[in-house]
Formats: structure tokens, C-alpha cells, sequence
């Protein structure tokens, strides 16, 4: 892939609001998890940079939506010259955040909700408290052009793990490595997430949730 002096970390600043707004993005294929990529050349590790990765998300209803970040908790990426081999990560959902709500109660039940601290309600999306780590580990890159790749990996949550496939573009600088998404979207039953799903329950009327989530991958690591 060819190397390219941008960071597009200093440009998320500017344009971490777009993926509130823009559209939901192609759905990534999923499918049964797959063995995990391993190199079988040299490669150099790159550690993930908690402070510079976040994970943005947005989902819908029929009366609007709601969109927010989740953070990182370690991760590791493994490259041999400009190309990315190998590597995962762990999502903390116990981070799970709003940023469409002012802060106050709806924004702190909407928060605690997802994360299934409501007594009654812990499994409804994804029970931090029995499953507070997401993982994605990868088993795939296919270059396309220029610096852009299709990548896959196993995402689990909530001990469910699927593979799915979305494009990234990849920049390697030498010290630095960063792995930035399209907006993509993925099936939340697929990880039996299914609270006010239509394709779950019946008679929800208008009361449903879209299955789609949009996501946005925005990582950078340094190299070890």
C-alpha cells in the first residue's frame, strides 16, 4: 500500500459529528468466525493508542436516534512494512456513551440501559456487568487500492462471535499505524441483541429499533 503523510487523527475533531449525520453506510458481510490472521514473515508490533482510538456508534428508530462513542481498553497491531497483517483488540463497553443528550437523566438512563445496569433490564442490550469486554480479532486483510483494504475479523459480544468484513483505509508512518473505517453497519440480533427488534418480537408497532447499528472504526497504534 502506498504511504501517506496525513494523520487523520487531526481531523476527527472536525468531523467526528459527520457520522451522526451521514448515511447508515453498507451493511459488513457476516458470517461464521474464522480462523485468526498470523504472520509468517517478520512483522513489526504497533501498540494501540487508547487516548487516539475510539469506536463511534448510532442507532435508529422510528422517532430518531441516538449516536456515541465506546472506548478501547488495550490492542495490538502487527505490519510488515506499509501493510497491516495481523492484530485485535478489546472494546470496553462498560465506557458506553451518549453524545446526543444533554447530560441528566435521560442521558444517564439511556447510558445505563445499554449497558444493563437497570435491574430487570441487564440483558436487554449488552449486560456489562457479565460481559464488560467486546473483542475483535483479525483474520483478513485484502488490499484494494491506494491505501484502502477490506478487512475482517471476529467481532464477539456478549461471548457471541461472528466475522464480518468493511473497508479501511490503512496509513503506516513509520512509528505510527492507523486504521480508520467507511461507516459500516452491522445486525445486532446477529449477537443476540434483540431488545424492540421487529425481527424478534411481534406486535411492537412504532415501539421497535432498528436492527442496523452504524459503526466507525477510528484507531491508531504506535509502534512498540
Amino acid at each position: 500500500m502506498k504511504k501517506r503523510i496525513f494523520n487523520v487523527f487531526a481531523v476527527l475533531a472536525l468531523t467526528a459529528s459527520v457520522v451522526s449525520c451521514q448515511d447508515k453506510g453498507k451493511e459488513a458481510k457476516t458470517k461464521e468466525a474464522e480462523p485468526v490472521a498470523e504472520s509468517t514473515v517478520a512483522t513489526e508490533k504497533y501498540n494501540l493508542d487508547l487516548a487516539e482510538s475510539t469506536i463511534y456508534w448510532k442507532g435508529f428508530k422510528p422517532t430518531g436516534s441516538h449516536h456515541g462513542i465506546v472506548k478501547l481498553e488495550k490492542g495490538v497491531f502487527k505490519a510488515t512494512g506499509t501493510e497491516l497483517v495481523s492484530g485485535s483488540f478489546l472494546i470496553d463497553m462498560t465506557s458506553i456513551e451518549d453524545q446526543d443528550l444533554e447530560p441528566g437523566d435521560m442521558k444517564n438512563n439511556l447510558e445505563a440501559h445499554l449497558k444493563g445496569t437497570v435491574e430487570g433490564k441487564e440483558g436487554d442490550f449488552f449486560d456489562t456487568t457479565k460481559f464488560p469486554t467486546a473483542a475483535f480479532e483479525i483474520t483478513g486483510v485484502q488490499p484494494t487500492e491506494g491505501n484502502k483494504s477490506l478487512l475482517s475479523g471476529n467481532l464477539t459480544i456478549k461471548g457471541i462471535k461472528q466475522n464480518i468484513t468493511f473497508p479501511v483505509t490503512v496509513i503506516n508512518e513509520g512509528n505510527t499505524i492507523s486504521v480508520m473505517s467507511d461507516t459500516f453497519t452491522i445486525d445486532r440480533t446477529q449477537w443476540e441483541v434483540n431488545y424492540g427488534s421487529k425481527s424478534v418480537f411481534d406486535n411492537l408497532g412504532d415501539k421497535f429499533i432498528n436492527d442496523d447499528v452504524q459503526l466507525k472504526f477510528a484507531l491508531k497504534a504506535t509502534k512498540a
